[in-house]
């Protein structure tokens, strides 16, 4: 079953047939019907689903047999069950195991080719990431009514929906259902057949009474000009989310699975709703910090308060590091920081200006926190060796330059982290995993002990640590201490 509970209803799984009584002990098996065996079938030139990925090896830098001989079913698990309230470094190692192209587990147990692909997809939704999820249901194709119902879903958020109503009409292996049949008709112009399938449905009792209300006036708003409106269910499916909308009542975003806020940053919805959803999925790493910063800098800021204040504070920064005004910089930057940090988007906010904020030697509180923007930054290294000795931030540079000597450790998170740096070995609690080739099982549960670490379970960040750098990734190592250190996360 899908961990993801607002999926549309688009298309009619076939039901399964009852399985035949086992055979008597020592007697030929006898068929109690005439029915048909259930045949697996995996159409040719089509990739299996769990080793479909966006990424490849050269460019994630993991091998492809990094689940090794794992369970599938052991694997999907792992997956599902992961906390996504982590760490950016740390979310962003697990977004790219969700889309690299990885071979199958090998390991025993049965496994329909799909299992660890939905988990996968499942969890870029949760996350938001929907354009990446609807990119790995592209490459799978639609010929599975599991795949498919994503893929429907995914394009009716991103607003794409007539590419796929066209997929489903040539794709006989799919059943769609009434309400989905209608709103394709529609979108297709096709509005007589639309309600001819309207009053179809109706009439076989495939239609509730909320979808032939929703589709009634989908189909005809006109017709009920004057009337009160629909109730808005509370948790509507993508489907209902857009016909919603089409009929002039359009639910709010803010307290839908972060998945619909991907909808709110399309051209047609007002500015304050794209800044506030791409605010929201920033935190959550579904899009990146230039496409944060295009919709901060838009335009001029229409009011004060709330989110203009942050719009205010980017175009006031870049306005001052394009005219080279560093009084003015050290002047707004500390308020800037604090906007940032209440909203929890200081990394992207120092991937947008660590690095150039770094360089100009702003004084006194202005440059302490230029200096953690700058190790904050894809640049940390380059930051850290260029930047001079400033005290409470001595181990962050030292980390930041793959260092885990000669600072003075002031705290017990700081000693920690040193230690997972002096490690040379994986941790004895994730050796089994790495000795018998599980790599990808390891790395899902070091993610998991770090976001459990920040809670005050300190060894469990140095474990993490360790398993990452005997692993060879450095680069999520370093991020992610310097991030536990530098951000407020911690329990």
């Amino acid at each position: 079953m899908s961990a993801i509970d607002w999926l549309s209803d688009s298309v009619a799984t076939p039901a399964r047939s009852p399985a035949a009584p086992p055979a008597a002990p020592d007697e030929p098996a006898v068929a109690s019907d005439a029915g048909v065996e259930e045949v697996s079938v995996t159409p040719l030139g089509r990739p299996i689903p769990d080793a479909v990925g966006i990424l490849p090896a050269v460019v994630t830098g993991l091998p492809a047999s990094l689940w090794g001989p794992a369970r599938p079913g052991d694997v999907a698990r792992a997956i599902r069950r992961m906390d996504t309230d982590m760490l950016p470094a740390l979310r962003d190692l697990f977004h790219t195991l969700l889309l690299a192209e990885l071979t199958p587990p090998e390991g025993p147990g049965p496994a329909s080719g799909h299992d660890i692909f939905l988990a996968r997809v499942d969890k870029l939704l949760e996350m938001g990431a929907v354009e990446q999820a609807n990119a790995l249901l592209a490459r799978a194709g639609p010929e599975n009514p599991d795949i498919f119902r994503r893929w429907f879903d995914t394009s009716l958020l991103l607003g794409t929906e007539s590419q796929l109503c066209e997929v489903m009409r040539a794709t006989p292996e799919l059943s769609p259902t009434f309400t989905a049949r209608a709103f394709c008709l529609a979108r297709g112009g096709d509005w007589n057949a639309a309600v001819l399938t309207l009053g179809t449905g109706r009439a076989l009792g495939f239609i509730s009474p909320e979808e032939d209300a929703l589709l009634a006036r989908f189909l005809d708003p006109e017709l009920f000009e004057g009337a009160p409106p629909l109730p808005v269910p509370t948790a509507p499916t993508p489907l209902e989310f857009r016909m919603f909308e089409a009929i002039g009542q359009p639910i709010p975003t803010t307290d839908l699975p972060l998945a619909f806020a991907q909808a709110d940053l399309r051209a047609n919805i007002g500015w304050k709703a794209r800044i506030e959803a791409g605010e929201r999925l920033a935190r959550a790493g579904a899009v990146s910090e230039n496409q944060l910063l295009g919709l901060y800098t838009e335009r001029r800021p229409a009011a004060s308060g709330g989110v203009w204040e942050r719009v205010a504070a980017v175009q006031a920064l870049e306005r001052a590091l394009k005219s080279d005004a560093p009084d003015t910089l050290a002047a707004i930057l500390p308020e800037a920081w604090r906007q940032m940090q209440e909203s929890e988007l200081e990394v992207p906010f120092a991937r947008i200006f660590g690095p150039a904020l770094s360089r100009l030697g702003l004084p006194g509180e202005a440059g302490r926190i230029a200096l953690v923007l700058g190790l904050l930054s894809d640049d940390y290294e380059e930051v850290a060796l260029a930047a001079g000795p400033v005290a409470g931030l001595e181990v962050a540079r030292s980390l930041a330059r793959g260092l885990s000597e000669g600072a003075h450790i002031a705290s017990p998170g700081e000693k920690a982290v040193l230690a997972g740096f002096r490690a040379t070995r994986p941790p004895a609690r994730l050796a089994t995993l790495v000795e018998s080739g599980r790599l990808g099982e390891a790395i899902l549960r070091a993610l998991a002990l770090f976001s459990s670490g920040t809670m005050g379970n300190l060894d469990e960040i140095t474990d993490a640590l360790a398993l990452f750098r005997v692993l060879g990734l450095e680069d999520t190592a370093r991020r992610g201490a310097l991030e536990y250190l530098l951000l407020e996360r911690r329990g």
